[in-house]
């Protein structure tokens, strides 16, 4: 996706705290007397619990007061094709993806911030009762009294999501102030979720104030472990591998909704749970539009086509963009065109390396290189320079989200995962390019994640031509 900041609010309603969710197994349910049946919601993968409590661990350690996390309820769409998925920070902190779970961590027993009398594990995970009338139309979930569930979640104390109101109310009597993710203060006032939270909190305990403990989360999020980083390259070779198909589809007469399909499903097939976006296919006019997803286009001859599509593998979410000729064979502008972006993400990727950062300005800018290769190379139609034409950042985080949380302005530092796209787009000739890779930075520079896809003109126009021989009348299989 472009290097715009995704805003996605939901309609949302309010429903807090009448249930919980469950946390994911890492380990075979038949090593422990837990019942297979009863992890119905879990990701194809999870980390180990020691990850999770590590990252508990070191969050609690940065605040002075308690913290109060939400899960998501499972009813924050209406739509019947609406499949939970878990909030991104909670998820990171628990590996939770099951509704309406709750989450407090209290300041380290050997902490000076710590004012409180409670005894036992520093950490309290809130979970619904059981509920077999509703198991059996969605499925089993996770209880506190699941029999092995200390061990499956990786908390010792697991308490009725019915008591987290009164903890709360008995911590307030210790704390002037709490920690929970306050909603953000711009984008129409923040997520539903949040406020929802928010609300709540006052509710139980309106005498005391509460601070933000989003950007200490997003700080830990910044660096991908071991774990996280596989998951993304699973995603990414998923997206690949439906990039290769679409490239080997591709042909005037399709529609753009057609090749969106084979892609999705060369996902699900390969084990993506879900789209990490809502797949943009986009030819001729629409390759113009950054974020397109109507897919209702017949693709024409002579038209270039758009495709930024990503798998999301265990909850992470990889993003790939390529560009094709329609007909596979670039016209004389359209290689014009599609060479300068190539050139400017080169131009980008040799300067990669930690420490430099995406900002639109300043010393260290990546963003300024590409964008001064992609104005300084090509004409428009009324003899201009193109930099006006690349609308967009040249790229964000990835992770949990498509678009990571993180400041482009900051340094970029090892563990971070981020995409390069440089894009023009041209509304007047019909035309726009984007190319988007997926990069590990390292210690000494970088990664190409998604380096098995082809990026340069000749190689995409070898694979389409290759492709149309197969299709045509009469070709051996």
């Amino acid at each position: 996706m472009s290097g715009l900041f995704r805003i996605c609010v939901r309609s949302r309603r309010l429903f807090l705290w009448s249930g919980c969710g469950t946390l994911i197994l890492l380990v075979l349910a038949s090593l422990l007397p837990f019942a297979p049946s009863a992890v119905a919601q879990q990701r194809r993968e999870r980390e180990p619990n020691s990850v999770y409590a590590q990252r508990r661990a070191k969050l609690a350690a940065t605040a002075d007061a308690p913290i109060i996390l939400a899960g998501l309820t499972g009813r924050e769409e209406d739509s019947q094709a609406y499949v939970f998925a878990q909030e991104e920070n909670f998820y990171y902190l628990t590996g939770h993806n099951e509704e309406e779970a709750g989450l407090i961590l209290l300041p380290p027993a050997d902490s000076k911030a710590k004012k409180d009398d409670f005894q036992g594990p520093r950490e309290i995970f809130f979970l619904p009762a059981k509920n077999p009338g509703k198991e059996k139309w969605n499925g089993v979930r996770m209880s506190p009294s699941d029999p092995g569930i200390q061990a499956h979640t990786g908390f010792a104390d697991i308490r009725p999501l019915s008591e987290m109101r009164a903890t709360i109310e008995r911590l307030a009597k210790f704390y002037p102030a709490l920690y929970t993710i306050l909603p953000y203060e711009k984008e129409l006032g923040g997520y539903p979720h949040e406020r929802e939270t928010v609300d709540w909190l006052k509710l139980a305990a309106p005498q005391v104030n509460l601070k933000d403990i989003r950007g200490n989360i997003i700080d830990l999020r910044l660096i991908k472990g071991p774990t996280e980083i596989a998951f993304l390259r699973q995603a990414i070779d998923l997206s690949l591998a439906a990039h290769f198909a679409a490239l080997k589809m591709m042909r005037p007469g399709l529609w753009e909704y057609q090749v969106a399909a084979k892609m999705v499903e060369v996902h699900a097939m390969g084990g993506s749970e879900a789209e990490a976006y809502a797949p943009i296919v986009g030819a001729g006019p629409n390759s113009t539009a950054l974020h397109y997803d109507n897919l209702g286009r017949k693709i024409q001859d002579g038209d270039m086509v758009v495709m930024d599509v990503g798998a999301q593998y265990s909850g992470y979410a990889a993003d790939i963009t390529r560009t094709v000729p329609a007909n596979g064979k670039f016209t004389l502008r359209q290689r014009e065109i599609y060479d300068i972006v190539l050139g400017a993400q080169n131009a980008a990727l040799a300067a990669l390396k930690p420490g430099a950062d995406m900002c639109r300005k300043g010393e260290q800018s990546l963003y300024k290189i590409s964008y001064d290769y992609i104005n300084s190379h090509g004409k428009d139609q009324n003899g201009k320079p193109l930099g006006q034409y690349f609308i967009h950042g040249l790229g964000h985080n990835i992770g949990l989200d498509v678009h990571d949380p993180g400041d482009s302005c900051n340094p970029l530092k090892p563990g971070q995962v981020v995409t390069v796209e440089p894009g023009i787009y041209i509304p007047e000739e019909s035309l726009g390019v984007r190319i988007e890779d997926d990069v590990l930075i390292t210690e000494t520079g970088y990664e190409l994640l998604s380096s098995k896809l082809p990026r340069t003109a000749d190689e995409i126009e070898k694979i389409m031509a290759e492709a149309a021989k197969q299709r045509a009348p009469g070709a051996q299989p």
